[in-house]
């Protein structure tokens, strides 16, 4: 994939993420209008959002950092060993920072 289909890909990922982000901001929902037997519901709802949330900007992050990494040369280089990360794991996640085996230690290292 060419630099410039990088770079749209990743700019569409961002605004569908900020998009994302601003809706599930904007979801709450005023506590007096629930019934008392909706409150656990509620804390249900509140929790997947912040999940929901923790995970869109833990997704942003990683895009930006992959604009920062086409801007800087680094593009599709692996983050921790330097080798060329596979064509085919781009295409799946256009911000992937590490090759297969290093993405793999690295989230056994945060078990």
């Amino acid at each position: 994939m060419d630099d410039a289909t990088v770079r749209m890909r990743l700019e569409g990922m961002l605004q569908e993420l900020d998009r994302s982000i601003r809706v599930l901001k904007g979801d709450g929902v005023d506590l007096r209008d629930r019934s008392a037997a909706d409150g656990g519901a509620h804390l249900t709802d509140s929790d997947r959002t912040r999940a929901m949330l923790d995970v869109a900007a833990r997704q942003r992050t990683a895009v930006l950092a992959a604009l920062k990494r086409l801007e800087d040369g680094g593009y599709g280089r692996c983050v921790d060993c330097g080798k060329a990360v596979p064509d085919g794991r781009l295409e799946a996640r256009p911000e992937a920072a590490r090759c297969v085996q290093c993405q793999s230690r690295a989230e056994l290292r945060r078990r």
